[in-house]
């Protein structure tokens, strides 16, 4: 069976709320509500990251960790924004990205109040709608342009370095210094779990692997970093090496496996015209292999131990559940899974715990977002490499981003995001829309007439300056017409 209350209801029954805690997130929200947009971005990061979810205010029946505190400066900073100076809250406008991150929100919070018909959940699944909105729409709001990516890449290597720090020290003594907070898990932070005789730090998360899978799917935004230039090698250097630090700290497989997936990906930047056939060549791969193994594919999960001790079996064991109870949970969900078997209550992956708790459709939408964030990447990353050789560095940013996008997808088989990662997710998720949309050629292609003569006609490049705004869908199709391949 699986903890009381595991799905909603339970939690502190008073406020429990650290003095410092307090202050820093009345500085963070100031910061948010009345400065310049890279110091709002760098606040909001910071404070949501390095602040556990464990320091909670409690108002009458609801629970508001100090997040949702920093979500509240968030929607004040977007209205007076709005009032002031008529911005939009999304740069671009709306995506596809957007709209089935939203939809993805509803249908959770739609599904799950069908599914238990309780008051609880109700108010619940609005905590959460309230929490996914807020998060979501200011890091949209924030992150607008080239240099918004770059100081959000920026900040997230700092913020590296500090957990970095602290996890080292947790990694050598076996105390966490946020156990000094008295939150609601101070028992878990004073007394770290032990692994093959190694503790397993993380820092101010939840758990230890999400404490490394933080780590794991950052690198490869680093690495995008040192890619752009001289400039920025210092700080992504230090970012490259706190994230490492961070990864093995954990000592846990699942942010291992994300870690080398990211470095893989990376890797796989001189073979990106290959994609296609090693896409395909991978799909046939999977299916001759679960055409020939004796157990399904997935059992191959199992096989998998990177740090010693993981529980592999359990992963695998979710997997093959979920499909075997496919007609349980496919409409809306089901209320328990404690009874598919030892430990079927922990949906410790992304993919499976959408599916168990909230049905089919969001499944189908959640895929949706990752399909969306790698199409809009490899249209842009496409539209550069076509029309302008000296694009390569953007090109490679993008293809980082690509990276680190992969690097959670393989994430998600080991863990589910429900503390302060979901911060790192849309933040990911903005740096992808944004880069989308405004890392373009900064050379742009006039258009060629052909007389019937001529069968191949060198495009002429114009300055940026002279031409047209052109987005990089328009910059695409317009080198595919004038015959360049």
């Amino acid at each position: 069976m699986g903890p009381d209350h595991l799905k909603f209801g339970g939690g502190v029954s008073t406020t429990v709320l650290h003095p410092a805690v307090l202050i820093v997130i009345l500085i963070a929200g100031i910061l948010i509500l009345f400065r310049a947009r890279s110091e709002a971005l760098a606040a909001f990061l910071a404070a949501s990251i390095l602040v556990p979810t464990d320091q909670v205010l409690l108002i009458g029946p609801a629970h508001f960790p100090m997040l949702r505190v920093l979500v509240l400066f968030g929607f004040l900073r977007m209205l007076k924004d709005r009032i002031l100076s008529q911005r939009r809250i999304f740069s671009n406008g709306l995506n596809r990205i957007d709209i089935a991150s939203i939809l993805l929100a509803i249908f959770i919070a739609l599904d799950g109040m069908l599914l238990f018909q309780a008051s609880g959940e109700v108010i619940n699944e609005l905590g959460k709608l309230y929490t996914t909105f807020g998060i979501y729409f200011l890091l949209r709001h924030l992150i607008r342009s080239e240099e918004d990516v770059m100081h959000a890449i920026r900040t997230l290597a700092c913020i590296a370095a500090i957990v970095a720090l602290i996890m080292s020290y947790e990694h050598a003594t076996g105390h966490n210094p946020y156990a000094l907070l008295g939150g609601a898990k101070v028992s878990q932070y004073a007394s770290l779990a032990v692994r093959d005789d190694r503790y397993r730090a993380q820092g101010p998360f939840a758990n230890s692997i999400l404490a490394g899978t933080f780590g794991a799917v950052v690198v490869p935004l680093f690495v995008g970093l040192w890619w752009k230039g001289k400039k920025y090698r210092l700080i992504s250097g230090l970012g490259i090496v706190s994230a490492t630090v961070i990864t093995v700290a954990c000592n846990s497989s699942t942010p291992v496996l994300a870690f080398a997936a990211g470095l893989l990906a990376l890797g796989l930047w001189r073979l990106r015209k290959w994609l296609r056939v090693m896409r395909w060549g991978l799909v046939a791969t999977v299916v001759g292999l679960h055409l020939v193994m004796k157990a399904p594919v997935w059992h191959l999960i199992s096989r998998i131990d990177v740090t010693g001790g993981s529980s592999s079996w359990h992963r695998y064991m979710l997997i093959d559940e979920c499909i075997r109870h496919f007609g349980d949970w496919w409409l809306i969900g089901v209320k328990d899974t404690s009874a598919w078997g030892w430990d079927m209550w922990d949906t410790a992956n992304q993919y499976v715990g959408i599916c168990d708790n909230s049905g089919l459709l969001p499944f189908v939408l959640f895929i949706a977002v990752l399909v969306y964030g790698f199409k809009y990447l490899g249209k842009a990353r496409r539209a550069m490499e076509r029309c302008v050789e000296k694009e390569k560095k953007n090109a490679l940013f993008i293809w980082a981003l690509g990276s680190a996008l992969f690097a959670n997808l393989i994430a998600f088989l080991g863990i589910s995001y429900f503390d302060q990662m979901i911060v790192a997710w849309y933040t990911l998720l903005a740096m992808i829309s944004a880069a989308a949309a405004t890392l373009r050629p900064k050379t742009e292609l006039r258009p060629v007439r052909f007389t019937s003569a001529e069968k191949q006609v060198s495009p002429v490049p114009c300055a940026a300056e002279e031409a047209p705004t052109l987005t990089t869908d328009m910059a695409e199709n317009l080198c595919q017409n004038s015959g360049i391949a």
